[in-house]
């Protein structure tokens, strides 16, 4: 009999869709901001211009707290 338990699993990175998604910022801006070397930390996993970026949740949560303004 097999185990029918539901596993959720959370990916390691997250693509820049789902980190735009997360971030609630196209990703377009993401790559805007690859482009002039600022928003979030990122992953390049392939090298050359189009290669695989990929983003740690940690890292957008990092961003996110930078962020933050206090009055």
């Amino acid at each position: 009999m097999s185990d029918t338990t539901n596993t959720t699993i959370t990916p390691a990175v997250l693509t820049p869709r789902q980190a735009g998604a997360y971030l609630q910022v196209g990703t377009g801006c993401l790559a805007a901001w690859r482009a002039q070397g600022h928003g979030p930390r990122y992953l390049k996993l392939t090298p050359g211009r189009s290669g695989t970026v990929r983003y740690r949740l940690r890292d957008l949560d990092a961003y996110l707290d930078a962020a933050e303004v206090q009055h």
